[in-house]
């Protein structure tokens, strides 16, 4: 009985901050691009850990790894724009590169005919700093210089990051990392 008087006490002094919270500052949280994780657990996705496991939740905007030892991170993604751009299932890190350049595909080109035909590596580089490539052809996991995309729907299938989060998972994830995006 104590415990739900508590609960019902904090609930009702939340709510009583957030209306006297200014608008300005309501208006900004709200259109944030934070996104609300779902907890995972690598049994549910792979027979064993392995290299390590990796699975993309694009329902939770959220890419979750665990290491052999034991290690778990859970870090913010963006996820694909549309249903057609979304390929879910199993696929592995194939290769890894620090400074990655770009080149759109085909179908990128056709959606948006302004994209250039090669982006070198740099900070006008949607990749961002690192990419580690899946098997399937041009799905990859990679870092982003535009902060706003992360947590909302921007990418053409690949699972976008910050910088530094692919940065720490680059040197965590090896080649041969088992993936699972669903």
């Amino acid at each position: 009985m104590e415990t739900e008087m508590t609960q019902r006490r904090t609930v009702l002094l939340a709510g009583l901050a957030v209306l006297a919270t200014p608008a300005i500052l309501r208006a900004q949280t709200v259109q944030s691009n934070t996104s609300s994780f779902r907890t995972q657990d690598w049994q549910d996705h792979f027979g064993s850990i392995g290299k390590g496991a990796i699975v993309a939740d694009f329902t939770s905007r959220a890419l979750h790894w665990w290491g052999p030892n034991g290690d778990y991170r859970l870090y913010p993604s963006s996820i694909p724009m549309s249903e057609e751009l979304t390929k879910r299932g199993y696929t592995s890190i194939t290769r890894k590169r620090v400074g990655p350049d770009w080149r759109p595909t085909a179908d990128m080109k056709r959606r948006d005919p302004t994209l250039p035909d090669y982006v070198e590596p740099g900070p006008s580089n949607p990749l961002g700093t690192h990419a580690m490539y899946l098997s399937w052809p041009a799905y990859i996991i990679h870092g982003t210089h535009d902060t706003r995309k992360i947590g909302r729907p921007s990418s053409s299938g690949c699972v976008g990051l910050y910088n530094e989060h692919v940065e720490e998972l680059f040197a965590l994830a090896p080649v041969g990392t088992q993936v699972r995006l669903i």
